[in-house]
């Protein structure tokens, strides 16, 4: 080392103690201040740490304060929440029912105006029809009038007869009008039968194809095994000569009308497609097809609405598919309109089965000769309204009858405790004074249980009539009715009261 420094090369030993003494304090001063630097840099680096972790430990105290606040703005939320919902279950109960409530009004307005529009068009085409009618009504009497004015000489008996044809014409299709009103309504008193569709079809066969023409085939498709139905014949074969007309008129050119019978179910399925309520169920199908120029979607949704037709002006009066509709839904049945455009249309009407067996039909009587319905009872007369009491005991007193007439429950009571032979008590279902014919009828049969009773009526109100049908054991001549069906009428009642006379044929 002493080489190294320069020192001699004999050095002696007292100096290299000395020497070694140096160095070695060197050496301690030397580590002493390397050991102070390196404790100056771990303090350092410690400081740095100790800064940097003081750093982080400020930022998470800013994030825990931050994420605290964001707690407490949850928590607050969260309370608010809780209050307005808490507010929504105390009020929610009457919310709801004012919320049900504005949708009912607002439906009730829809309803309305929706109704008030169905009533308009059935008004106006009511008056429409009705004062045609009337118009010849009323020309064709004010020509007979002035026929008769003019005295025997000048009588034109030609035009005479023309004008009472045209009065008569015009009162019969006025009251073929209401009776599809009536059935439109689900209004008109039914009287519904076990009958066969297959034997129903076939025997008014030849009236359907006389309607239609000859340049339309008919077909009549029957089917084996077939179930009865129940329904109103009468109003039925009404139904299908309808549809046999409006199917006419979609073949000017000609065509094929086709009418088939079939067994069906209607299940939910089907059902859940129909807007009005039906019954699923077993039924009879009674299919009515033409090949004329068929219907869109747009008037397919209106056929059933009255007076409304696709037909010109004159043509139609708008109630046929209507009056099928009602008499269909009032004998628990259902209809369906399929139609394409340029293809044809085919109803469907679905008649509920009959479970039992059919009769065999009556073999019908010949309508005796009115000349010969003449008879000597004595006759009670119920009636209101002046002129068709008035009608009607001059056509009974014509025939022979003697005829005591009342205007409402009260005063027929009266008269029949000054006439106790009452024969035949004739009243109209719906009278003044709160006590209506069939009460009438109850309290007169108390009194003479003998008496025989016809009611007659335009509207019945359900008094002898429920759900659609008439009561059984009721006798009902329907208004307007003429001389030769009273006549019939009243002297098939008398001849024979034990047997249910109904629409003017004895069962």
């Amino acid at each position: 080392m002493l080489l190294l420094i320069g020192g001699e090369h004999r050095v002696r030993a007292a100096q290299v103690a000395e020497a070694a003494e140096l160095l070695i304090a060197l050496l301690q001063s030397e580590a002493r201040e390397e050991a102070a630097a390196a404790n100056a840099r771990a303090e350092g680096d410690a400081t740095r740490r100790a800064i940097a972790l003081a750093s982080s430990l400020d930022q998470a105290r800013s994030q825990l304060a931050a994420n605290a606040r964001s707690l407490r703005d949850a928590l607050s939320e969260a309370a608010r929440l809780n209050r307005e919902l808490r507010a929504l279950n105390e009020t929610l109960e009457q919310r709801v029912q004012e919320e049900i409530a504005e949708r009912m009004k607002a439906e009730g307005a829809l309803r309305q105006a929706q109704k008030m529009e169905a009533i308009g068009q059935l008004t106006g085409g009511v008056a429409h029809d009705f004062n045609n009618l009337l118009t010849v009504i009323i020309g064709g009497l004010d020509n007979i009038a002035r026929q008769l004015d003019a005295g025997s000489v000048g009588r034109d008996e030609a035009r005479l007869r023309r004008a009472v044809d045209m009065a008569t014409h015009s009162a019969e299709r006025a009251a073929t009008l209401t009776s599809r009103l009536l059935a439109f309504s689900r209004r008109q008193a039914l009287d519904p039968k076990p009958l066969k569709a297959d034997r129903l079809v076939h025997d008014i066969g030849e009236l359907l194809q006389r309607s239609i023409g000859e340049h339309i085939t008919l077909e009549l498709v029957a089917s084996p095994g077939l179930w009865p139905a129940l329904a109103d014949p009468n109003e039925l074969e009404q139904a299908l000569l309808n549809l046999a007309v409006n199917a006419r008129d979609a073949m000017p050119g000609g065509g094929k009308l086709t009418i088939e019978t079939q067994n069906v179910f209607l299940d939910e399925a089907y059902l859940s497609t129909v807007p009005e309520p039906v019954s699923p169920g077993q039924y009879v199908m009674i299919a009515v097809s033409d090949t004329g120029h068929g219907m869109d979607d747009e008037t397919v949704s209106h056929v059933f609405e009255p007076f409304f037709t696709t037909k010109e002006t004159g043509k139609g009066t708008g109630l046929g598919l209507s009056q099928v509709y009602g008499f269909l839904r009032q004998s628990g049945g259902h209809v369906r309109v399929y139609s394409e455009v340029g293809q044809g249309t085919t109803v469907k009407l679905y008649l509920p089965r009959y479970h039992g067996e059919v009769a065999s039909p009556p073999v019908p009587a010949q309508r005796p000769d009115v000349s010969l319905l003449r008879g000597k009872e004595l006759v009670l007369i119920v009636e209101d309204d002046d002129g068709v009491r008035a009608y009607s005991g001059g056509v009974l007193r014509e025939l022979g009858y003697t005829v005591i007439e009342a205007t409402d429950a009260a005063s027929a009571l009266a008269a029949l405790e000054q006439h106790p032979g009452v024969d035949l008590l004739f009243t109209d279902v719906v009278l003044p004074g709160g006590v209506h014919g069939h009460k009438l009828a109850a309290q007169v049969r108390e009194r003479r249980p003998g008496v025989q009773v016809l009611f007659t009526s335009g509207y019945t109100r359900n008094a002898i009539v429920h759900n659609g049908r008439l009561d059984p054991g009721v006798q009902l001549i329907t208004k307007p009715f003429t001389f030769e069906e009273l006549a019939l009428r009243v002297r098939l009642i008398l001849d024979a009261p034990g047997r249910s006379i109904v629409n003017g044929a004895m069962s």
